[in-house]
């Protein structure tokens, strides 16, 4: 591919920084440099780091990492309700642009929590909201409650194809949706992503989801060709940087 990248799902974890056990699970060290080194010849010109269930609402480590892989990426963290105004400009400052809730892995805040950090947060700072979450899990009340956030996306396509069509019904109303961790889904990564960009070509963004952690297999190269033999060359220019640089970056 001769086109840039931006890998809107990346994970950094750094053993020097607080790590919580989740579920009796414990990742290995996967630090800047390690990133660096695995995305060689990808094309990638930046990225979103993800905050995991692993790192809690440590901060340290998302600082360290954004300010050693410079300005085109920005952070993607996890944050108590009771965050201070100042704490979130201070992480905008930092390069944060979102915040991130891990419903799939019983994350910390329950739905009237989420909305009401998920619209602070984007009052405050412009922050998203990024939902890990299993789209056979949005009935339609909570898919209405996802749609009113003042900007929103879900990782990984969702999960699963018993699911896909509430996702799609997101996608409808503007929630954004990342093609990612492909190890750990159950649909059909290419008919998705053709089916996505055929309802809204502004919503889909790629990623690598590396280190993969408790994925059944770790990111491959072929999954980015994967997405882009399922799209016309403008379709992928977007899908492969421009959705993205307009949602993270503002351009």
């Amino acid at each position: 591919m001769t086109q840039p990248v931006f890998d809107t799902h990346l994970h950094i974890i750094d053993p020097s920084h607080p790590l919580v056990e989740n579920n009796g699970f414990m990742p290995a060290p996967f630090t800047v440099a390690d990133y660096q080194k695995r995305i060689q010849g990808l094309g990638i010109a930046g990225g979103a780091v993800v905050s995991g269930s692993f790192q809690a609402f440590d901060q340290g480590y998302l600082v360290e990492a954004l300010k050693a892989l410079g300005p085109t990426y920005v952070g993607v963290t996890q944050i108590p309700n009771h965050t201070s105004d100042q704490q979130i400009l201070e992480l905008h400052e930092a390069g944060v642009r979102a915040v991130r809730f891990n419903i799939a892995r019983g994350g910390s805040a329950d739905l009237d929590d989420l909305e009401r950090l998920a619209n602070r947060v984007h009052d405050l700072a412009g922050w998203h909201a990024e939902l890990y979450i299993d789209s056979r899990t949005i009935d339609e009340t909570l898919a209405q409650r996802i749609a009113a956030l003042p900007a929103a996306s879900i990782d990984h396509l969702g999960m699963h194809e018993d699911g896909f069509t509430n996702l799609l019904r997101l996608v409808e109303q503007g929630v954004k949706v990342k093609a990612t961790g492909f190890g750990r889904i159950d649909l059909d990564p290419a008919s998705a992503v053709k089916t996505i960009v055929s309802v809204d070509p502004t919503a889909l963004m790629v990623g690598t989801d590396l280190p993969s952690t408790r994925a059944r297999r770790p990111f491959r190269d072929e999954d980015f060709g994967i997405i882009h033999q399922s799209l016309t060359p403008e379709q992928a220019s977007a899908v492969f940087w421009g959705n993205a640089a307009a949602f993270y970056l503002g351009r």
